[in-house]
């Protein structure tokens, strides 16, 4: 008996430790306390959604939220809503009461929420939206992500302001099925959840931030789309008001916000058509006669760049001839340089050839010269045929052995021999 009491007690210790660690301690007592009340309550009929098309699958994992597209500000509207785009005045009323509205129901039922992005700078300057700032961007933790698909999806909020006279409006919260997968996978669902102004399909991005690599990375906690914190970035949260309701910073916003928009959007004070005024602490919409204004000295200044940028373009198209003629001329004055030294090398060439052949020819000179005395050998050197000849067939027979271009110079040696002495 004892053994199976022992049991019991230890399967509840056990029920009650996995519930505490999977639902925050605040959401199990509101759902208590309200668990009656939300059962009895009548849910409103949905439209058809999206994410519930027939054949749609959760392992598909295609794009769950649409949005009409069509310009830049398409994409800030749900296609399942959307019915044109609106202008300044009503986009600014549609965002205030939407964030209004989103606040107070995650004030209410106890869901912790915090400021991000482009919303999380508006607060910085004002503690209001950004005028020109189409997105509203808040986020959760993924504890409080899967408690809301659980617990709160598809929910319908009919929000009742407390301006006089009051307005009212209805709000939907649509969490993506595939908000489950806490990796970006194929980028199509990096937008976690909703919250839709049923009017016209404005909404706010919910997006869930996870310790996804908790071995690696302990203490890193990332959304779908690369944004990653510290875990002392966030905890403990900062409360403070946002556009007249309770809301939460992370408590280094300070560091959050530098390392996504740098120090420039902490400084500057014209921007998107909005001047920020110091006396108010508000965003400004300039004057149509102030952005003409602009716009020309705008224009102007683009003029004068350009000019600049051609007269640079073109000082450096000069400067880039000068070079190119410089060069030419030392490359002349390199080939005019060799040319000279290669007439010179021919000249010295011809010269060493001219005495060449002059060395040549006057050895030739000398060798012809040593011939006659060699031919005027003694009678007794002549052969036996010739030795029977007499003077005057000699001196015949020499004459045709020597030409007369041989005795040109008197060459004849028998003549020298008849000369008197």
């Amino acid at each position: 008996m004892k053994l199976i009491q022992t049991f019991v007690i230890l399967a509840t210790l056990l029920y009650f430790l996995v519930d505490a660690t999977t639902i925050p301690v605040e959401h199990r007592k509101r759902e208590e306390k309200d668990a009656e009340e939300r059962r009895l309550e009548p849910r409103k009929q949905r439209p058809r959604r999206l994410g519930h098309r027939k054949g749609w699958k959760k392992k598909d994992m295609g794009k769950y939220f649409h949005e009409p597209g069509g310009s830049e500000l398409g994409n800030h509207y749900d296609s399942r809503f959307h019915h044109g785009i609106q202008d300044y005045a009503d986009r600014k009323d549609t965002q205030l009461h939407l964030l209004r509205a989103y606040l107070t129901y995650f004030n209410e039922n106890k869901l912790e929420t915090w400021l991000a992005h482009g919303t999380l700078l508006g607060w910085w300057w004002n503690g209001k939206m950004l005028p020109w700032d189409w997105d509203i961007d808040t986020q959760v933790s993924g504890s409080t992500l899967a408690y809301m698909a659980k617990h709160y999806n598809n929910t319908y909020y009919d929000y009742v302001s407390k301006d006089d006279p009051p307005v009212k409006r209805t709000y939907l919260l649509d969490i993506n099925p595939a908000s489950i997968e806490r990796e970006r996978g194929n980028g199509l669902n990096i937008i976690d959840a909703r919250w839709i102004d049923t009017r016209n399909g404005l909404y706010i991005d919910i997006t869930g931030l996870s310790e996804t690599h908790p071995d690696d990375q302990p203490g890193v906690w990332a959304c779908k789309n690369y944004h990653r914190y510290q875990t002392t970035d966030l905890y403990p949260m900062r409360e403070t008001i946002y556009e007249g309701v309770i809301a939460k910073v992370p408590y280094a916003y300070d560091r959050i916000l530098t390392q996504e928009y740098h120090e420039k959007a902490l400084v500057v004070t014209e921007f998107q058509g909005h001047r920020w005024d110091p006396i108010v602490k508000e965003w400004l919409q300039k004057s149509d006669e102030e952005l003409a204004e602009e716009e020309k000295e705008k224009e102007a200044k683009k003029k004068e760049k350009e000019a600049k940028k051609k007269n640079e373009k073109e000082e450096g198209n000069a400067e880039e001839d000068k070079k190119k003629a410089e060069e030419q001329k030392k490359q002349e004055v390199i080939r005019e340089k060799e040319q000279k030294e290669k007439e010179e090398e021919e000249k010295k060439a011809e010269a060493k050839r001219l005495e060449d052949e002059q060395q040549r020819m006057k050895a030739s000179d000398q060798a012809v010269e040593h011939t006659p005395a060699a031919q005027t050998e003694t009678p007794q050197n002549i052969p036996n045929d010739e030795s029977k000849l007499g003077e005057p067939e000699i001196r015949e027979k020499s004459r045709e052995e020597h030409p007369p271009a041989d005795r040109a110079n008197g060459a004849d040696p028998f003549a020298q021999q008849n000369q008197p002495t």
